[in-house]
This record gives structure tokens, sequence and C-alpha cells, in this order.
């Protein structure tokens, strides 16, 4: 049971620090509803749990070819930040587009389309960032008696079980939050919000990119 409930801690942790899974949750929120940016969580749920496993279990193999090739990985991430941020900034929501009243969604109010390719992406973008791996190991090496020892193959997989879950309700409940409030916004509001979201993705991807480029020439 702690090994979970430190799994859980940390799974929270790693999941709210504000970055473009999150900005790509909250959008998906306001424009297409609970179910796609729940998707978006989950994508980025299943990265997290991946690297927490890698983490965990010490795949070495693992973790030498994502630190070995870090920079190689950070600007295909850049890349693809870049371009849902463009992507962004081009969309122009309105509240009639998404708006359910009543179980009866208007028309042109969308549909589950976007739950799959919503979770792909967050789910490329978390993969993406080999700080993550980096990330897990610093904190499980941090964690001391806290962490199951090197053979305790169970205790191993509570933990990452316990990050999954954590992760899971930091992203369920932004999802829901964002829907709540949601209807309460006006176009202006969507207009704003949905312009912030595609230039702070865009400026993520470039600060990623114009880094990871500048340490592989120099």
């Amino acid at each position: 049971m702690l090994y979970f409930i430190t799994g859980i801690g940390i799974g929270l942790i790693v999941s709210a620090p504000v970055g473009p899974v999150n900005l790509m949750t909250i959008q998906r929120a306001l424009m297409q509803g609970f179910r796609p940016a729940l998707a978006a969580g989950v994508g980025a749920v299943f990265a997290d749990t991946l690297y927490a496993a890698v983490a965990a279990f010490g795949v070495s193999t693992v973790t030498h070819f994502l630190a070995d090739h870090r920079l190689a990985i950070q600007a295909i991430g850049g890349v693809l930040l870049i371009g849902f941020g463009l992507v962004t900034l081009r969309s122009h929501p309105h509240i009639d587009r998404f708006e359910v009243t009543r179980g009866v969604s208007r028309p042109g109010a969308t549909s589950g389309k976007g739950i799959l390719p919503s979770m792909l992406a967050a789910f490329v973008m978390t993969l993406t960032n080999p700080g993550a791996v980096l990330g897990f190991l610093a904190i499980f090496g941090s964690l001391g008696d806290w962490a199951p020892h090197r053979h305790d193959t169970l205790g191993a997989v509570i933990l990452v079980s316990g990050v999954a879950f954590g992760a899971f309700v930091w992203w369920t409940g932004l999802a829901a939050f964002v829907r709540i409030v949601r209807d309460k916004l006006t176009d202006h509001w969507l207009e704003a919000i949905n312009l912030a979201a595609g230039a702070l993705l865009t400026i993520f991807g470039s600060v990623i990119l114009v880094r990871a480029l500048l340490e592989l020439l120099f």
C-alpha cells in the first residue's frame, strides 16, 4: 500500500506542471468536450507509465538509448509541438460548435472522432520527452526506503500502478473541471484561450527544437 500511495503522489507530481499535454487537454475540453480531453490525458498516462516502468525495473538498455539519442528525440518532439501549436492557432472555436444541452447535441457539435487522435498526439508528445524517464529515474532514486528493492518485482509493479492511477486522476480532474466551466465561457474567451494555448505550444516547441539543434551543432 505504501508503494501504491507513493506512486499516486509521483503520478500527480509529474502530470501537474503546465506543459504541452496540459494545454492540449484544456483545449480539447473547451472545443470537443470531456471524452477527447480525457483521451489526451490517457495518452500521457500510457507514456508516463511506460517510462515509470523503465525507471522502476531499471531497464538499462532503454535508458541508455534514450540518453544517447536525447537531442534527436527532443528535436522530433519540438517539431510536433510546433505543428500542433500552429494548427491550434488557425482554429476558431465557437460555442455552438460543441455545446450540448440536456443530452441533445446541437447542430455542428463534435463527435467522438477526436478521441483516438487526441490520445495518440498526447502519447507521442510525452514519449518524445526523454527527460521524462530521466526524471522518473531521479525521483525513484531519491525515494530511499519508500522504493521497492532491486529484485522486488511485485513492489515495482505496485509502484508503477500507483503512478498510472495518480496521473489518471489528474487528467480526469482537469478534463472534468474545464468541461464544467466551459459552459460559462463566451466566444471571446474561447478565442483568447485558443490563441494562448497555440502560442504557448509553438513557443515550447520552438525552444525545445532550437535548444536541441544548438546542442547538436555545438
